[in-house]
């Protein structure tokens, strides 16, 4: 094996990762958050940082309400219960709104729209949008969790006597259930930030607040679009 083989294949998997649009959305939604919680909502140079930022992320995002769109119209897995159903349907329905809603929002702030009062208005309406889109999430992936749960302590049962983590669909299971648990806490924080954006309650959820809360789900957002690594085969 050459010396340059690891470092060879950590930067292919560095390069996987950044030609994802998605990530690159996501390391731009950290600096935009991380400039929000520096600068505490004061003029300087952060809260410019957080601003021209904010407004280069939309043009990331521009046509992508279309995959929530899709997700709406597509078949739920078979046996999801019809209140899980209902909740990421309601989902993909609020987030496709607000992508779609945050193209105007962009045409607005980059000038190109000249109505200032008509583009606050959007924006508002966009935010409670994904914020609706986040707390549906929230309650979807509680269920989701339900049920993991209940499967996870059936299969214990069978498994009785055995050795639980050598089993293959036991150890998928726990995996399923980490990852879920990553997401419910990804989207309860992003309930929080939506309220900071909003101003709904601004002495207690601050811009600082709202910066460290954004900061924090981008960085998980982050880790949650990182690839996987290839198993090492054994002789």
């Amino acid at each position: 094996m050459s010396s340059l083989d690891v470092p060879r294949a950590e930067l292919a998997l560095l390069v996987l990762y950044l030609n994802k649009a998605e990530a690159r959305d996501k390391i731009c939604r950290a600096i935009q958050y991380g400039s929000k919680f520096l600068s505490d909502g004061e003029p300087g140079t952060a809260q410019n940082v957080d601003k021209s930022t904010s407004l280069a992320r939309k043009v990331f995002r521009l046509f992508k309400f279309v995959n929530d769109l899709h997700a709406l119209i597509s078949p739920a897995p078979a046996g999801t219960p019809l209140p899980i159903v209902l909740l990421g349907k309601s989902k993909n329905a609020l987030l496709s709104t607000f992508l779609f809603l945050d193209q105007f929002v962009w045409l607005g702030r980059s000038g190109i729209y000249k109505n200032k009062e008509r583009t606050d208005l959007i924006a508002k309406i966009s935010l409670y949008c994904w914020m609706g889109s986040s707390v549906c999430n929230s309650l979807a992936e509680i269920g989701e969790l339900g049920r993991l749960a209940a499967s996870m302590k059936k299969l214990e049962k069978e498994l009785k006597g055995s050795d639980k983590n050598q089993n293959e669909k036991y150890r998928a299971k726990v995996q399923n259930y980490n990852d879920r648990s990553l997401a419910l806490i990804k989207s309860a924080l992003d309930i929080v930030v939506a309220a900071g954006l909003l101003q709904l309650a601004p002495k207690k959820i601050t811009p600082r607040v709202t910066g460290a809360f954004g900061f924090a789900t981008s960085l998980i957002s982050c880790y949650q679009l990182l690839p996987s690594r290839p198993k090492s085969k054994t002789s």
